[in-house]
């Protein structure tokens, strides 16, 4: 199933910065072992905000639930979801779905 998913991040100012430092470095890493096995397709920065715009191909909602209440910056962001279903005036919609 392919889902739209803008996260906004707002990480509290006054967080240390050793802290913060690690909290973005394991979210880097989470973020970029999930794009190697396929479930994060796309990642697009939203330009002039801390925020970004992800395509995840996964099983099912639950499986999506569970990759996004594990992303380290989770408890800092507000999420919003789109299930993505193939359009028919897409040049793609005559083939045939992988």
């Amino acid at each position: 199933m392919l889902f739209a998913v803008r996260m906004d991040v707002d990480i509290p100012r006054d967080l240390d910065s050793e802290a913060r430092g690690d909290l973005v470095a394991r979210e880097k890493t989470y973020c970029q072992e999930l794009q190697k096995s396929g479930e994060w397709v796309h990642i697009w920065r939203c330009v002039g905000q801390y925020s970004n715009l992800s395509v995840f191909d996964v099983a099912d909602n639950e499986a999506l639930h569970r990759i996004l209440w594990d992303l380290p910056l989770f408890p800092y962001m507000k999420i919003e979801v789109t299930p993505l279903a193939q359009h028919p005036s897409a040049l793609a919609a005559g083939e045939v779905p992988a």
